[in-house]
């Protein structure tokens, strides 16, 4: 299947943490990073300590906050680390700007290492916060705010992690740097109204245990139920039965793309077509890139080399969609001799250009921040992107038949 995570009695509350909009906390070392998470998220979510250096892996927690909703906090470490063990350290902490929606940054008043930071989030499009940390230690924090909003143009909020002061300033400004349009993604977009019927095709393999469904799937399912539309569901073997038990035809189908051309074949002629990778193509990236790439399949040859990427780390199955059935697929196509590569999680190469393609997964596990940020990376070194629905459309010969939301 697209994305294995599979879900199981999940409280109708709970929120995945892909669908949570990111904050990052990023400044030098003893910053106050971990005690300002842990006086936002009023737990202790972070360790604390007066030594340098304590965070050396990205801390994420989970929170509701009244006025935003459902959030996940990520505490990095300092920026400022030195040696061999600090620079893997502050990769780290540059990575975790690629899933960011919005950055929280801790200053110091000299601005020596935040004025780059700052620079390089204002790049990547992100939404800056600048905080001045521990102001129950300053002489005259009104003065260092000064200060700092000369050197960055920016006017930092004055905050006392330890003492709660300033916390809830922090939270309207979130408010107020929150993306136009967070939260108003769908997945269906605009191709099903109140009313529709619509036919699920969910073959349940190795990568679907037994009680469970995938979190594409069950996503999916959910918000069609909000739409008020009704929803039948079948395996691919099921299909031609479900539909002669119908009264009337869906108005769209929904299907694993390893089963396209099957569904395909056997669609009546009025229903739309598309797949829960498809559908997460455009919920999660640029779904115009990933079209315009999957023409990059043709160029291929037995010297060319393709990078597939997984959000999951999960141990590869037999059927395995990502590691057997696409790569199958393009070498049937292309030829044995085709190189393809693998990475998973949030591994992902820094150099794109020595592919000729790449095809990421559906993405479930990961924000729409992330994403695009691989996409951009892609588009940037002039790499053709697609992903697994998509290229699985694309070599069924049934991409231009297929049915593709408005982003």
């Amino acid at each position: 299947m697209e994305n294995e995570t599979s879900v199981s009695n999940t409280p109708a509350a709970s929120t995945p943490a892909a669908n949570r909009l990111h904050i990052a906390l990023f400044g030098r070392r003893n910053s106050g990073k971990s005690s300002l998470i842990n006086a936002l998220t009023g737990q202790d979510t972070a360790l604390v300590s007066d030594t340098p250096g304590t965070t050396t892996d990205p801390v994420q927690k989970a929170m509701e906050l009244h006025g935003i909703g459902p959030c996940l906090f990520i505490d990095t470490p300092g920026f400022d680390d030195e040696g061999p063990l600090g620079a893997l350290r502050v990769e780290r902490t540059l990575k975790a700007t690629e899933k960011t929606d919005i950055a929280l940054l801790l200053c110091r008043p000299d601005m020596k290492e935040e004025l780059p930071w700052i620079a390089l989030l204002e790049e990547k499009n992100i939404p800056v916060v600048l905080i001045l940390n521990k102001a129950d230690l300053l002489d005259d924090p009104e003065a260092e705010a000064v200060h700092i909003e000369r050197l960055s143009g920016k006017r930092p909020l004055i905050v006392s992690a330890r003492y709660g002061q300033g916390v809830e300033h922090i939270r309207k400004a979130i408010l107020e740097k929150l993306p136009s349009d967070f939260g108003e993604q769908t997945i269906l977009g605009d191709l099903v109204n109140e009313g529709d019927l619509v036919l699920l095709v969910m073959p349940q393999d190795m990568q679907a245990p037994k009680g469970r469904l995938i979190l594409p799937q069950v996503q999916t399912l959910r918000e069609l139920l909000d739409r008020r539309c009704p929803v039948m569901s079948c395996t691919t073997d099921q299909l031609s039965a479900t539909l002669q038990a119908l009264r009337r035809a869906p108005k769209l189908i929904i299907t694993d793309s390893q089963v396209f051309k099957t569904v395909y074949e056997l669609k009546p002629k009025e229903s739309l077509l598309t797949s829960f990778s498809v559908l997460f193509a455009a919920y999660k990236g640029d779904i115009h890139y990933y079209t315009a790439s999957a023409s990059a399949i043709a160029r291929l040859t037995p010297a060319s080399r393709v990078l597939i990427a997984e959000a999951c780390t999960h141990a590869p199955l037999s059927e395995d969609i990502g590691k057997v059935k696409l790569p199958r697929m393009l070498r049937q196509r292309v030829g044995e001799e085709l190189r393809i590569d693998f990475v998973a999680g949030a591994d992902f190469p820094k150099e794109l250009t020595p592919y000729d393609l790449v095809i990421q997964c559906g993405a479930c596990m990961f924000n729409r921040k992330h994403v695009l940020s691989r996409i951009e990376q892609a588009k940037e070194q002039g790499v053709a992107m697609t992903n697994y629905g998509i290229a699985m459309a694309y070599l069924s010969g049934i991409l231009d038949k297929i049915s593709i939301t408005s982003p």
